[in-house]
């Protein structure tokens, strides 16, 4: 515990008598944060208990981001971090919330970010915010008095290595936003979304119920050596999965991970999703694939059958369920981008 000399207590002491209304007023809204609590949630398999509503929180990252946002949750927000790309803000029903919330940093989320925002709790995921090579970890916030929440997407598994993923894509979706809303005590906001989001994509996969073969997809991030792709607990398996088609990637058991281009060229996609996030732009890694010689006899490329969705639709965000919708049209029309 730090000690004050007596001087400073009795300067402090009179400048609360002065401003006793401002000192009424904070204890208001301290009771108020602290009304309802403790609660405790379970994250990654493990359980965080909140004493109070947190008031200073700094996200990492769009979809991290946009889970707070959706849940009108911006005036708990002290900051977020992201690069330049966001994707179609103008399309999301938050639009105006981006406008309310400081934007922090457009580069890599760090301990000293979150100091000098004064934050009480750090939104960010496994190799997507937190990890042990820049000390940034809940662990290592927890030294400095910070809470952290880790994104279910990105939950290590136990597998090899740092192996992500614990459940199904849009049932971490589904998860975090149950998890949000408890902790900050819009559970009915959390449910309203969670309901809409199941009715939506449950529209979506009637519509293709009847239909025949699955078109096969082929999810390309990046990469000219080796491509990044989706592993069967990253968003875009459960999108693909849900909008009538099957990712051919669904065999590794990780989120974002790296592939061969023999793997692609042997499973021979009917469709290619590109991940579209800026630099490189969507039309540069289109005509990489559509150029790339070993991808020639590739189905997709042989077709031209190509699909842009942003990286806003495609990390875990309230974007899923849209995104489920666009290449679930895609698909089933069955004709080239």
């Amino acid at each position: 515990m730090f000690r004050r000399p007596a001087a400073l207590l009795s300067v402090l002491a009179l400048a609360l008598t002065g401003c006793g209304a401002k000192v009424a007023s904070d204890d208001a809204a301290d009771r108020k944060d602290a009304a309802g609590y403790p609660v405790t949630v379970k994250n990654c398999g493990t359980s965080l208990t909140f004493d109070r509503k947190p008031s200073r929180v700094v996200t990492n990252d769009v979809g991290i981001t946009d889970l707070m946002l959706a849940l009108g949750l911006e005036d708990r927000m002290a900051g977020y971090v992201m690069p330049s790309y966001r994707g179609r803000i103008d399309q999301v029903a938050w639009r105006d919330a981006y406008d309310k919330v400081p934007w922090l940093s457009k580069k890599a989320i760090t301990k000293e970010i979150a100091l000098d925002a004064h934050a009480d709790l750090v939104l960010a995921g496994w190799n997507y915010g937190f990890g042990e090579g820049n000390d940034l970890t809940p662990a290592s916030l927890k030294k400095l008095g910070i809470g952290a929440y880790v994104l279910t997407e990105s939950c290590r598994n136990g597998g090899s290595g740092s192996a992500r993923g614990v459940m199904p894509p849009l049932e971490a979706l589904y998860t975090d936003l149950a998890n949000l809303g408890k902790i900050f005590h819009v559970e009915d906001r959390a449910a309203k979304l969670v309901k809409e989001y199941r009715a939506q994509i449950a529209e979506v996969r009637a519509a293709h119920a009847a239909d025949g073969k699955k078109p096969s997809v082929f999810l390309y991030d990046s990469g000219t050596d080796k491509p990044l792709t989706a592993g069967a607990f990253a968003g875009p398996d459960d999108i693909i999965t849900k909008a009538g088609g099957v990712n051919i990637t669904k065999d590794l058991k990780d989120t974002w991970t790296t592939v061969g281009w023999e793997t692609v060229v042997e499973r021979d996609p009917d469709v290619i999703v590109i991940n579209d996030y800026g630099s490189p732009t969507a039309a540069q890694k289109k005509d990489f694939l559509l150029h790339y010689k070993p991808l020639a006899h590739v189905s997709a490329v042989k077709h031209r059958r190509i699909f842009t969705l942003d990286y806003a639709d495609l990390v875990e965000s309230p974007r899923n369920p849209a995104a489920v919708r666009s290449l679930a049209r895609y698909l089933a029309a069955g004709r080239a981008d």
